[in-house]
């Protein structure tokens, strides 16, 4: 087998790797820190579509983690990206918040209910009942339905939310049309980041705390992965899965030298 070639750019999710529950992952900031003097590429990703990139740079910085605005990618972005190469300049009607509106818009996109191109599903605090209702008509009426991430939960202080796969699951079920998701695991993700950043998969890392998502988009993107065990993947769980990270590590604190 060929050896892995050095890494010289990282990708690394957000929730259960740098943060948790609003509160810094002991490390993270280390990690960030010799990132940014190292001058490597680096991207900050998340599935969340709710946040802009500068929403989510002012929320970490809040907490000591200066990432800044160009180093974080979203399945928001990734989406906006996806449909700005397949349809331009395109029409969408979107249940979802700033994150993805504005990513939308920001591509030249109409956001419109009449006889769209697409139907964009994102996360939303408030799911309307009324806005699924339109999203199944829309579907049936011929418009193309696209998400922003498979993630059924979401994590909150309550306990987990119905998120963005939930939802879709309801649209596919009343509308008969199964969606495409731009977000994690879809590779599509990991490859439109690297590009944003100029960097190559087969020289790449990608780090995350879940299997069926974060380490399976950077396998299927041909980068190294590192699954850390302070989010939802317990050690049991790993042998579950049919494939494996590149390496198993306790927390973000234990890759700060790798960088």
């Amino acid at each position: 087998m060929s050896e892995r070639k050095p890494i010289e750019s990282w990708l690394t999710d957000m929730d259960g790797v740098l943060i948790h529950e609003g509160v810094p992952i002991p490390g993270a900031d280390a990690f960030i820190k010799r990132l940014r003097e190292s001058g490597k590429p680096f991207l900050v990703l998340t599935n969340n579509s709710i946040y802009t990139a500068r929403d989510l740079h002012a929320r970490l910085n809040r907490m000591g983690l200066d990432v800044p605005v160009e180093n974080i990618w979203t399945s928001a972005l990734a989406t906006a990206e996806f449909l700005d190469d397949q349809r331009p300049g395109g029409t969408a009607y979107v249940i979802g918040e700033a994150g993805l509106t504005t990513a939308l818009h920001d591509i030249g996109y109409v956001l419109t209910d009449h006889e769209p191109d697409y139907v964009v599903l994102g996360e939303t605090r408030t799911y309307s009942f009324e806005a699924m209702t339109k999203a199944v008509r829309l579907i049936k009426g011929g418009a193309r339905f696209i998400a922003t991430n498979p993630d059924e939960t979401g994590p909150s202080t309550e306990g987990p939310l119905p998120a963005t796969g939930a939802v879709a699951a309801l649209i596919t079920k009343a509308s008969g049309k199964q969606p495409y998701f731009a977000g994690k695991p879809n590779p599509l993700m990991m490859r439109t980041g690297l590009n944003a950043i100029g960097a190559h998969s087969e020289s790449s890392a990608m780090i995350g705390d879940r299997m069926d998502t974060d380490v399976l988009a950077g396998l299927e993107a041909g980068m190294q992965t590192f699954l850390v065990l302070t989010g939802l993947t317990t050690p049991e769980e790993i042998e579950r899965y049919p494939y494996r990270p590149s390496k198993i590590v306790d927390s973000i604190a234990d890759l700060v030298d790798r960088v």
